[in-house]
Parts: structure tokens; sequence; C-alpha cells
């Protein structure tokens, strides 16, 4: 006879129940998490009661709290209010939104632009709008989250290769489809080890199989390239590049992003990603500090000189005292701790010292390579810089990961 009884239900939410780390570690008092800033300057904030330099921020140029990009957020709220209430597709297309999708198309060299409501939706939305069943897409396993699940929600099929691994991508081409649409995805600049993808390989890859290259310049637009024009210009291959995707949320002080490219391309994405249809456009205020920023990018060459300038010395100098930075080359510098909860203790060590940095911690980084995700900023001074360096190297020997000549101690 069958067993009558009925098998014991299972509560969706017993994951959530049993997830406990995060309690765990707050009670440590080394959770660094959600921190909330209670005031800030751009390069000083100041958390709980404490003022510390900000070695964490994507506020590359330093302008989210310029006089400059303020005012033009409250121009915008007077003459336009404070939303759209309706997406780019019905309603909700100011003015301002088409000039921005022109100077932004202007500014990368390419034909069009379209804008997303935010960094994330922009690629993806991109990716499943322009990948579908027959196509394959090649992706970087270092990619960010945003592009993985943009391959994952799209109906192609999706092949990783190891981060910047040009020999097993050349392997993966070759055995692939010659008649299947083929579109190689990369970010410019990887966001945890600063590293810069290889463009110049890439490019050589695509035109060989036939296939579209697509770079997500979330932290390379306004950060590295001829005038802060991204990761392409840096080796001049801009043109070469079919579509180039980026964020308002970091070198242009706001929140949104955009996908720039050819304009059949650009109108098809704009007229059938659901990210794009179906989501409320850019607030006024976004747009317009982003309009503002970009000009003050043009106009101030020099913040990209000096955040140039800052980069190399804080790679030089923190690699001097001992740390490994892995092969950063963009103001995104990782300091490689180790376990989790050394890290966990470092950053909070690191804070009480008066510096705030990003603890980094598996999955979104291999286990064992728990990091400090330390980003720099026009902005910062040179007494900001050296107050980072004697802070690290004070926990550092405090925690036994360097020594006073100069060395890992790992």
């Amino acid at each position: 006879m069958g067993d009558n009884k009925k098998a014991a239900t299972q509560d969706i939410f017993t994951k959530a129940f049993n997830f406990t780390k995060a309690d765990e570690v707050k009670e440590m008092g080394l959770y660094p998490y959600f921190k909330p800033l209670e005031a800030t300057d751009g390069t000083i904030v100041e958390i709980e009661g404490h003022e510390v330099i900000m070695a964490g921020s994507n506020n590359y140029l330093g302008l989210t709290n310029d006089q400059r990009t303020i005012k033009a957020a409250q121009d915008a709220l007077t003459k336009y209010g404070t939303g759209c209430t309706g997406s780019r597709y019905l309603n909700g297309t100011l003015d301002i939104h088409l000039e921005l999708e022109e100077k932004l198309a202007e500014f990368l060299g390419k034909e069009s632009c379209v804008l997303f409501s935010t960094g994330y939706q922009t690629n993806e939305g991109s990716i499943q709008t322009i990948a579908g069943r027959n196509d394959l897409i090649f992706s970087d396993r270092d990619n960010h989250a945003c592009i993985v699940v943009g391959t994952l929600v799209s109906n192609a099929k999706t092949i990783r290769y190891q981060h910047n691994d040009m020999d097993q991508l050349r392997k993966m081409l070759e055995k692939a489809d010659p008649n299947a649409g083929k579109i190689i995805i990369s970010d410019g600049v990887f966001s945890m080890s600063g590293t810069l993808a290889k463009i110049p390989e890439l490019v050589a890859l695509a035109k060989e199989f036939g296939a579209r290259l697509y770079l997500d310049d979330a932290h390379a637009v306004g950060v590295v390239g001829d005038g802060g024009r991204g990761s392409a210009s840096v080796f001049g291959l801009t043109d070469e590049v079919d579509l180039i995707s980026g964020t308002f949320s970091k070198s242009f002080a706001s929140l949104g992003g955009f996908l720039v490219g050819d304009r059949p391309v650009i109108e098809f994405i704009r007229h059938h990603s659901p990210a794009h249809i179906f989501s409320a456009s850019m607030p006024p205020a976004n747009v317009a500090t982003v309009l503002k920023a970009l000009e003050i990018l043009q106009e101030e060459p020099w913040r990209i000189k000096r955040l140039e300038e800052i980069s190399l010395y804080m790679r030089t100098e923190l690699k001097n005292l001992g740390f490994n930075v892995w092969s950063s080359q963009s103001p995104i510098i990782p300091v490689v701790i180790g376990d989790m909860m050394q890290c966990f203790r470092f950053w909070k060590d690191l804070f009480e010292e008066g510096v705030y940095a990003n603890a980094v911690i598996p999955p979104a980084v291999p286990q064992g390579q728990s990091l400090l995700r330390t980003s720099y900023m026009a902005s910062h001074t040179d007494d900001h810089l050296n107050r980072i360096l004697d802070a690290f190297r004070k926990i550092g020997l405090k925690h036994g990961l360097i020594d006073n000549n100069g060395h890992s101690a790992n």
C-alpha cells in the first residue's frame, strides 16, 4: 500500500530564517555594511559621529558636492518639478533627456544614445534585448552582476571565459557555430580589481569571428581615456567598439545610465527594451546634474589628470608598504587582506583610524581573497592621501600583514 502521509511542507522563508551571519558579525561590532552617512562634503564624511576620509566612493571627479551640480539640480526642480511620473516611451520624456542623449553621443563619438533610469537597468535591459534565442554571448567571468543578470534573462546561450583570458576566448569562438549571432561583453574597467579589459585583443577577436563588442564603462567614462572618454579611448579604439554603456552614479554625480552605439541599434533597444519602456524616466534633477557634470568634465581636464596622478601615487605607495593591490590600472585599488573575518577586523580598525573603505568578501571576490576596495577622487588632497597611507601602514603592521621593511608578511 502506498504511504498516505503528506510530505512536510517546506517554508519558502526557511533560507531567510537560517541566515544569521550578518547578525553574528554585528554582535561582534565588525559589520561594515549599510553605514548611514550623516554628513558629507565628498571627501570627508560623518558616520556614527566619526569624521572619516572617504576612500571608498565612486565619486571619481568629486562633483557630488560641487555647487555647480547642486545648482543645476535645484534649477531643474524649479522648472520641471520632482519627477516625470511616466516612462520615456509615453509621457516621461523631457527636452533635457534628449539634450543629454545628444551630448553623450557626441562626447563618446557615437551616432546615438539611449538613457535608462539606473546603470544596472542599462546593462540588464540592453543585453536581454539585443541577444536572442539563436545568439551567443561571450562574457568575462569578472563582469558586473548586472551583465550577468542581463545574460541570464536573455534567450541567448551565454559562454563565460576566464577573466581577461584571450586564449580561452579565442578557443570558445573557434568552437562556436559560425552562423550564430555573436556578441562579446566585458567591463571596460573591472569594478573590484581596477584592471582594464584587453580591448585591443577583444577588438581583434570580434573582427576575426564576426562578433559584436559591448563594453560596460561604468568605471571608465569620466575616469580614464582621452578626456575621460572611457576604456576604449585609452587605446584609440572607440570607433571599433559597437556598444558602450555607462552609469551616472559615479563620475556624473547622479543616478541613471546610458548606452551609445549606431543609431539603428539604439533605436531598436529604445523601442524594445522592457527596462526602458516600463520604467519611469530619470527625474529632471538627475538629468540636469549629469549635463552639468559632463560640461565640467570637458571644461576642467585637470580632474582626469589629477585622478591619474592620485591613482599612480596610491598604487605605488600601497605596494611599497607591502600590500597586494593585484594589477590595478585605475582609481580602484584593492588591498587584499585574505580571510573574511580578518578583513572585517581590518576594516573596523581602519575606520577607527579615520578612513572609510569598502570590505569586499566572497562571492564578490574568490575565497581567501577578501579585500578592502579603495577608490579615489580628483578632489582628494595630498594630505588626505597620506593620512590614508599612514592608517593602512599602522593597521597593516598591527594585523601582521606587512612588516617594517615594506614586505608582505603572508
